[in-house]
């Protein structure tokens, strides 16, 4: 198995990328388990910050890396929390608080409007000057009430009319099909396929 560095520490992710590049024979290892801090997150975009962190896990440990930058988007409030989604009510990150935060800045709006959004980039080393990029995006509602138990994050509260189920409420493998994420490392995936041919 090859061996790629995940530059997160986020439980939730590693769960789902180990379970998505598991049958591509990659090996992901946090790169906590390996004693590479935290990058900083200096962009206002999921790519540039994405892009970052890739460099920075490749760099302290010497082997390919894979970093995505995510978060939830509402169209009401112009994009935000967008890039700050993690940290949306402040340090440390706290998924109740973050929601709470999002519940009261919609209060007074209808427009219930979300997306889900994933940057993916991989690089094989720190300086790879063709790292793969992807952003996709996964839309549906942002809904005061929390449903389910499953998911992290915004999952409770983000409806997804067309399942009439929110994310919490998904399968872990049913989600991994269709959620932002899954869309991201399926065609990263892809592009990797291409590139080896």
């Amino acid at each position: 198995m090859q061996k790629l560095v995940l530059a997160s520490n986020n439980a939730g992710k590693l769960r789902e990328f180990q379970a998505l590049l598991a049958p591509m024979n990659f090996e992901v290892i946090p790169q906590g388990q390996l004693g590479i801090p935290a990058s900083e997150e200096p962009y206002d975009t999921f790519v540039e910050n994405a892009l970052v962190k890739a460099r920075h896990a490749s760099k302290a440990s010497g082997m390919p890396a894979l970093a995505d930058d995510s978060g939830i988007c509402v169209n009401a409030l112009g994009g935000q929390p967008g890039v700050y989604s993690a940290r949306y009510a402040g340090e440390p990150a706290d998924d109740a608080a973050n929601n709470q935060k999002l519940i009261a800045a919609l209060s007074h709006m209808e427009d219930r409007a979300a997306h889900y959004v994933c940057a993916l980039v991989m690089v094989q080393h720190a300086n790879d000057p063709e790292p793969l990029i992807v952003q996709t995006r996964w839309h549906g509602l942002f809904q005061d009430e929390a449903v389910g138990l499953n998911g992290f994050g915004y999952d409770p509260h983000f409806f997804l009319p067309d399942l009439n189920l929110t994310a919490a409420q998904l399968a872990p493998e049913q989600k991994n099909r269709i959620s932002h994420r899954g869309q991201a490392l399926r065609e990263l995936i892809s592009q990797l396929q291409d590139r080896i041919k």
